[in-house]
């Protein structure tokens, strides 16, 4: 080791030590060993598979300085830093050859050898051969008992009716962007899915609808994952040892298996992730061809994944900020170039942002542009968005609608609170529970049309029907004093002191009275916001609010979700908090008076930067307000990292069909010891290298294949260190296949005894037990 260092320190000085006879002097047992080091490029052609390396052998000495970006002086030349700065990449390597024969001159014995034609092809044929098997191995685990279970497992229930919603022409609402959804619907319309299964509950059988295509085209991208991964590694390391162990991971790992052979969002997502790291590496090795035809297909392509993983799902920013890492200091680089010109800067500038930020943004408009454009009927989603984004659906009461302008007594109206995915006001006959205020009607605020939405709006100091055709029509103006009476229980809108059932410190909003007679709690000033006392209000255009006449309190709704007995609505409050917020502002949408003439809502349709910004408004509203439900399954953050517990994906005893997700734990706690060493020797080579250390190029592979080689190479005998190298690897990989092989009736489904049962094919494999298989 001592000479080791010795010589690859001696080997980035300015005077290059004179060249000594094979087998003489103190450094032939090292060269001898490096020689015969695993990976090096000297081996035979054939020897490949033990780690071969793609790169020629480039003096350490010669890498720190290419690194550092300034090229090791010349022998007997000028001044260390004279000549141009190489480009990043392999560039670098290749400016050190381009420097001259005598550059830290080796032994011409130990120059790497160019390889025979034969060597080449047989070197060709070999990666395509490992390729090969790597992809058909990868689509063999996931197609294999692809259509079973015959019926809903988990998630399938929501992203596989949002196919069937698409397939329909069906407006919804989901909190993830749409690009995954209109994949899986247009697989199943494409595989011959009609869009007619309900997909109500987990559990109900697809009898004779056709359900393969969805899952196959969800199992045909995760099959993708193995062999984009190990693309990516075999190109960040050129080792074939270290890549066959990244695609043995991920191929037998059964929580990624399982996740890739169900109508889910998760195989996309992953896909798009994975091909976006594949790009940007290929894209990188581009490097010393910019500008090139492979250099824009790679940068474009990264850009189309990025568009594609984030219209997936949000937290496809992940890999874009790694991108964006990436291209930054790939141009601060470039940018202390000093042998680029600032023209040559500025057109790698202006790549980037072309295709990295403006495409990407491009084409993930556009999935919104085809979203709408497709859901172009009324659905379950409609009441999430505002009234005027309803007006643009087939089949919505305000499409092509024709209603009273402005508002009137005794019209019939829905109250919409203008913060996204709040709803409608909503009252229903149950009553608040014991301890929870006043026992009187709840009053809510729903997403959905309902009839219980409907209210009528009344004078507040007389009970004179106001449609009698004897009684001349009256508009409701701002400033008036109000009663609005629910219509279907004819109770009124009321508030008082007592506390609201969730919010501190907010008065509770109930229905009260009979027949419409209560009391001076029921009485509202309408309020128009910023317009002047008299006006008119408007149906939809009008922003108003409703301020309670006796405790000054404004009427508004909190957006948090009540418990089981307000049937999981938001909760309405009071606040005495005059602060103007979304939460307390309205607008009127359904209208209904017989005695009012009628006019046309289609000049209300939004314009689709409209569309656009409001969608993303509820779709964050939407994140924001997930939370699990009463005796909903549950994990913590920490639980999924350590595979400290699984999620049953169908049947719960021994008489079901049971598909229970768990990652491989040998594969799941390798990657945990992997990545402890992986700080360790990070940090150890970090200082190694503040010391002034030259390392081997062999230290920048992938973490085991590293480690292997670092145990081969202080090994003295060759064949020794090939034994121990080729048995590392080989024992790594068969590991993980047999590991495989015990767990994986867990992502195939189980029938028959339970784990506990001796009997049980996964009998003596409940290795904790917080696993519930």
């Amino acid at each position: 080791m001592l000479c080791a260092t010795s010589r690859l320190l001696a080997a980035g000085t300015a005077t290059a030590p004179p060249a000594q006879p094979r087998g003489r002097g103190p450094g032939a047992r090292c060269r001898r060993r490096e020689l015969h080091f695993p990976g090096h490029p000297e081996l035979p052609p054939g020897d490949f598979l033990l780690g071969r390396l793609a790169r020629p052998s480039v003096p350490a000495g010669r890498r720190v300085a290419l690194r550092r970006g300034r090229m090791p002086p010349a022998v007997g030349g000028g001044p260390a830093g004279s000549e141009p700065r190489p480009r990043r990449g392999r560039a670098g390597v290749e400016g050190a050859r381009a420097v001259g024969p005598d550059v830290g001159a080796e032994p011409a014995a130990r120059s790497p050898k160019r390889p025979a034609r034969g060597s080449r092809c047989t070197e060709a044929a070999g990666r395509w051969t490992l390729l090969t098997l790597v992809t058909l191995l990868s689509f063999a685990t996931r197609f294999h008992r692809l259509d079973e279970p015959r019926h809903i497992c988990w998630d399938e229930t929501h992203f596989g009716k949002m196919g069937s919603y698409y397939i329909n022409r069906t407006f919804f609402f989901d909190v993830h962007p749409p690009l995954g959804k209109m994949l899986i619907g247009l697989a199943g319309y494409l595989s011959g899915y009609d869009g007619t299964f309900l997909f109500q509950k987990p559990g109900d059988k697809y009898e004779h609808h056709n359900y393969m295509g969805m899952r196959g085209f969800c199992a045909f991208l995760g099959s993708l994952l193995v062999p984009f991964a190990y693309l990516t590694v075999l190109e960040l390391s050129k080792s074939f040892p270290a890549a066959l162990l990244t695609a043995a991971l991920l191929t037998f790992d059964t929580g990624c298996l399982t996740l890739s052979q169900y109508i889910l969002l998760d195989p996309i997502l992953m896909f798009f992730i994975m091909a976006a790291m594949l790009s940007m590496v290929k894209y990188n090795s581009c490097a010393n061809r910019p500008f090139s035809a492979p250099w824009w297909f790679w940068l474009s392509l990264t850009g189309i994944n990025l568009a594609g993983a984030l219209g997936v799902k949000f937290v496809g920013l992940f890999i874009i900020l790694q991108v964006g890492w990436n291209t930054i200091s790939d141009l601060w680089h470039l940018f202390g170039d000093l042998s680029l010109s600032v023209v040559t800067v500025g057109k790698h500038l202006t790549a980037r942002i072309l295709c990295l930020i403006a495409l990407p943004l491009t084409l993930y408009t556009a999935t919104y542009a085809i979203h709408f454009m497709v859901l172009n009927k009324s659905g379950p989603g409609d009441g999430f968005f505002s009234s005027a984004f309803q007006a643009r659906l087939s089949g919505n009461n305000l499409h092509n609608a024709s209603i009273p302008e402005h508002l009137a007594y005794g019209s019939v109206i829905t109250v919409k609170n203008l913060r996204m995915a709040i709803g409608y006001l909503h009252s229903h006959r149950h009553l608040y529970p014991e301890g929870i205020g006043a026992r009187q009607q709840q009053v809510t605020t729903y997403l959905h049309k309902d009839y219980n939405n409907l209210w009528i709006i009344k004078k507040h100091n007389t009970n004179a029907d106001p449609l009698d055709p004897s009684i001349p029509v009256e508009f409701v103006r701002h400033g008036d004093i109000v009663r609005l009476e629910h219509k279907e229980t004819s109770r009124n809108l009321h508030s008082h002191y007592h506390e609201a059932p969730l919010t501190r410190k907010h008065y509770q909003v109930t229905g009260y009275g009979i027949n419409g007679t209560g009391d001076s709690n029921d009485f509202w000033r309408i309020e128009v916001i910023n317009r002047k006392f008299g006006n008119r209000i408007k149906v939809l255009r009008s922003r108003i609010r409703l301020i309670h006449l006796v405790t000054g309190c404004v009427l508004g709704s909190s957006g948090k979700v009540l418990p089981k007995w307000g049937w999981e609505q938001l909760e309405v409050t009071c606040t005495p908090y005059l602060k103007e917020t979304l939460n307390s502002i309205w607008n009127v949408e359904d209208h209904i008076n017989p005695k009012l003439p009628n006019i046309s809502l289609d000049v209300l349709q939004p314009t689709f930067p409209e569309i656009l910004l409001e969608s993303h408004m509820v779709m964050i509203r939407g994140n924001n307000g997930l939370k699990p439900k009463d005796n909903e399954f549950t994990s913590k953050p920490w639980h999924w990292p350590i595979n400290y517990q699984g999620l049953r994906f169908s049947g719960i005893n021994d008489t079901d069909f049971r598909v229970y997700l768990l990652g491989n734990p040998v594969i799941w706690w390798l990657n945990l010891l992997s990545i402890a060493l992986y700080l360790l020797l990070g940090s150890i080579i970090a200082v190694a290298v503040q010391r002034g250390t030259h390392l081997p190029a062999e230290v920048e592979g992938i973490l085991w294949d590293t480690l292997l080689r670092l145990c081969a190479w202080s090994l003295a005998s060759s064949f020794l260190a090939r034994g121990v190298y080729m048995v590392g690897i080989l024992s790594l990989l068969l590991g993980t296949a047999y590991s495989f092989y015990l767990f994986h009736p867990l992502a195939y489904g189980m029938v028959g005894p339970l784990a506990q049962d001796p009997g049980s094919p996964m009998a003596g494999l409940r290795w904790l037990e917080s696993w519930d298989f």
